[in-house]
């Protein structure tokens, strides 16, 4: 049991750690929110996916379900779209749009847009379930409900850390300049995602 649960902390976090789309952005709603308790819809929202990733990783329904080719395919082309699409909205967005409670970015959105990082993301969705899946099957019973628990956990620990201190990096950089270098890096990442997903179309 206690094996499992250091195995299943330190493989979450060797997956989880790399900078990537949904840590760029949850960093970036930490940054630009005007208070940390704003940016909960994204820590709960990615948190959530993660979790119903990892659960479903390590009860091999999706094994089965990207088996299908024709969802693959529908998933990867909804994915390259909607990173397109967050990678303009987050480059034209600009540090001033973020100054006052008002114009940060709603909750809706924030909700919405990590909830398409998240499970929108094939190449994401794949890793889940080549290591985390793959890994689960070393154990059995309480030891693989440990090792389930010890992922999700980790997941839920580092998105609340990672928006934490993206707010306090935005507090202590009020003048705007780091927002935008921050905006602009989000957007080349997800751009960049959206490219490499576009290429595995490619034989």
């Amino acid at each position: 049991m206690i094996t499992a649960i250091i195995h299943g902390t330190i493989l979450a976090f060797g997956l989880i750690l790399p900078l990537g789309v949904q840590n760029v952005f949850i960093f970036n709603q930490g940054a630009t929110q005007t208070k940390f308790r704003r940016a909960l819809p994204v820590i709960i929202t990615a948190s959530i996916c993660d979790t119903l990733l990892i659960s479903l990783a390590v009860l091999g329904v999706s094994v089965i379900v990207l088996g299908i080719y024709w969802i693959k395919v529908v998933l990867l082309t909804v994915g390259i779209i909607f990173l397109g699409y967050m990678g303009f909205v987050t480059w034209k967005s600009k540090p001033s749009t973020y100054s006052s409670d008002e114009k940060a970015l709603s909750s809706k959105k924030q909700i919405t847009f990590a909830a398409s990082v998240s499970l929108l993301n094939p190449h994401a969705i794949m890793d889940t379930i080549g290591v985390i899946g793959t890994s689960s099957l070393s154990y059995t019973g309480i030891g693989k409900i440990g090792f389930t628990l010890a992922c999700i956990a980790t997941s839920w620990f580092w998105f609340f850390s990672l928006a934490f201190v993206g707010r306090q990096v935005g507090r202590l950089n009020n003048s705007g300049g780091f927002l935008a270098v921050i905006n602009k890096i989000s957007a080349l990442i997800m751009w960049g995602t959206a490219i490499y997903l576009l290429f595995t179309f490619i034989p």
